[in-house]
Parts: C-alpha cells; structure tokens; sequence
C-alpha cells in the first residue's frame, strides 16, 4: 500500500503539511471575523420555515470566507499550481468564475433573488472557466480505452496566444458537470457541516488519487489540500450547532472548485461520482420526484431530501451527516484501488443503496 504513495513520505510530506494547516487556520480567522461582519450587515438566516431546523438567527457569509481563503492560498502557492500542466489562464477562469459566484451568492444572501437571477452566476461562473480553457477532453472507456471529447470544435478568437476554440462535446460536458456539481452541494446544503465536510473528503481523495505513482500531481495535490483545508477551517464554526452557514456563494463555490479539480486532476469524473454518489443520487430523485408532482425543482423546497428524512427518523443532525461522510470517504476510497469497470459497477452499487434507503426510509417513516 506504502509503495502506492512514495512521495508522501519524503520531505515533501512537510510542504503538505504546511499547505493544509496554513488553510486551515486562515479560513478560520476569515470565518471569525465574517461572523462578525454578517450580523453586522444583516446577512443571516432566520429560523420559521418548516424545512430549516436551526433554532437561532445565523450568518450566511461563510462561503465568502472559504472563497477569500481559498484564493489567498491560490496565489500564494501560485509557482507551485502552476508548475505541472496547469497555466495562468486556466488559473484567472476559475479564479474569475469562484468571483461570480461570490457576488451572485452574497446578493441572493441579502436580497432573496429568484431562482432565475440565482442561475445567471452559476452560469457566468462555468462560462469563465471554459474560456479560462479548462476542460474535459477525454474521458476513460470503462469497456477499454479513451472516448475523446474535443474532436467538434468551432473556433471563438485569437486572444494573441492562439485560436481559441469552443469544443461543442467537451465544454458543453463540462458546462453540464459543473452545474450538476454545483447543484448538488447547494441542495446538499441543508444541514451543519455536511457540504463542508463531504467536499473535504472529496479534496483529500483527489489529493490521495495525485499522490500515486501512476498519476503524480503535486501541483493538483496542493489545490486539492487547500480545499480541504479551508473547509476543515470552515467545519470548526460549521459543525453543529453551526454558528455561520455557507450560504448560497459557499454551497455552490465547494461544488464548483470540487468538480473542476476532478477535471484538471486528469478527468477523473469517476472519483468525485463517487464521493458524491450518495447527494448526486439524491438530487437526481428529487428533480423526478418534484416533475413527477408537477413542481418546478428548482423553485419549490420541501424537507423530502434524504438528509432531511434521516433527521426525521430520530437520528438527529451529527449521526446523519457522520453518514454521509461514511458513505463518500468509503466510495471515494475505493476509486483509488477500482479500475474504470470497477468503478463503474460500485457506482451501480451506489444506485442500489440509494434506492434501498428511499424506499426503507418511506417505510419507516409511514409506519
């Protein structure tokens, strides 16, 4: 197992370390003192609505303080992020598209907006990266070899370094998996710390996944275990009873940042499938659930997501999330040692468990 991981255990190990615990304490500090600027200004979420189980008024601006963390830490270790595959421009895309989301998260915060002004920033966000150039161009066969993405291209502008083109298949893959990420933590968002520390998982397995010796990526490993850290920093204030929330900038900025290093640590989409099986799963049952019922899914809100049903079922808010990190730190473990058909049958297992908690659950609860 030691023999998978050889660059862990060198002088390296002190670098990552210092990353991590660097993070870690600078998103605690920026989320001490957002505490204090929300109530401040007012941002704060207010208990009374059926579906919230907080009992107090509570700051919204922690996504803001994971983002300034975040990108802190980004251009601090910019040399280093920057000295593998990745470039400045790919860098300034997702720098950018995280900015758009911060500023149509703060707004919707304070202002309420709808769910159509909401969408414009997820949508300005993934648009920024894809200009930025990051994509995903190919993607493993789990029945054998590469499926390539990029092939249909229409070119956009020359920006002086080159055409610049639009990958009708690839980009349009990547727009769709960003969203789906990002829509995926932000319904995810309903309980203390469990965005914050499904998405620390999901960085540290990433950052285990380019830590290997088939796929070594310390520049990926490092923006990975900023991640992770900064939302172990958040997950201090996070845990419950939470004094700050994400908010909907941080629900949709850890989905975003999650997926786009799943897509620049080699197009590992497998890896966060199954980090996030379980919330993918259940978004997916939600939006047929809601059509089924003849209801908009991304304008009406109920309590029948699978974290909420849980908490119905008496287990309270610390043991339903400690499952849902359960369940992505063992399928995202398993990612690392699974070939792609593998991979491939343990997300169909995912499939499986998801419907058996539904339907086990619905049972329970009507008994």
């Amino acid at each position: 197992m030691i023999t998978d991981f050889p660059y862990i255990v060198n002088n390296t190990m002190i670098t990552y370390l210092i990353v991590i615990f660097s993070s870690l304490i600078l998103s605690s500090l920026f989320t001490f003192l957002a505490i204090k600027i929300a109530f401040k200004l007012g941002i704060v979420d207010n208990p009374g609505l059926e579906r919230k189980i907080h009992k107090t008024s509570t700051p919204l601006l922690g996504g803001v303080a994971v983002f300034f963390a975040f990108v802190i830490l980004a251009l601090i270790y910019k040399n280093d992020l920057l000295a593998g595959d990745l470039e400045l421009h790919h860098l300034l895309g997702v720098l950018m598209g995280s900015t758009f989301l911060m500023i149509g998260g703060v707004l919707d915060d304070k202002y309420d907006l709808g769910p159509g002004k909401q969408f414009i920033f997820p949508i300005l966000a993934v648009l920024a990266v894809v200009i930025g150039g990051v994509g995903i161009e190919k993607i493993t066969n789990p029945f054998g070899g590469l499926t390539y993405l990029d092939q249909l291209r229409i070119p956009i502008a020359d920006f002086g370094g080159g055409m610049h083109y639009f990958m009708v298949i690839a980009d349009t893959f990547t727009i769709l998996w960003l969203l789906g990420m990002m829509y995926t933590t932000k319904l995810l968002d309903g309980m203390d710390g469990l965005v914050t520390g499904v998405t620390a998982i999901g960085a540290f397995i990433i950052f285990l996944f380019t830590m290997t010796t088939k796929y070594y990526q310390p520049d990926i490993g490092i923006a990975a275990l900023i991640l992770a850290g900064v939302c172990l920093g958040f997950l201090v204030f996070n845990w419950h009873p939470a004094k700050i929330f994400l908010g909907e900038s941080g629900s949709l900025f850890l989905g975003f940042i999650l997926g786009v290093l799943a897509i620049i640590s080699g197009g590992k989409i497998a890896i966060a499938l199954l980090v996030m099986g379980i919330p993918i799963l259940d978004v997916v049952w939600t939006i047929i659930r809601r059509l089924a019922a003849g209801k908009n899914p991304l304008k009406f809100a109920d309590r029948k997501h699978l974290h909420f049903r849980l908490f119905d079922l008496g287990l309270g808010v610390r043991k339903t999330v400690l499952i849902f990190y359960l369940f992505s730190f063992v399928f995202g473990l398993s990612a690392l040692f699974l070939q792609s058909r593998g991979k491939l049958l343990t997300l169909g297992g995912l499939v499986i468990i998801m419907l058996g908690m539904v339907i086990g659950i619905e049972k329970k609860i009507k008994m």
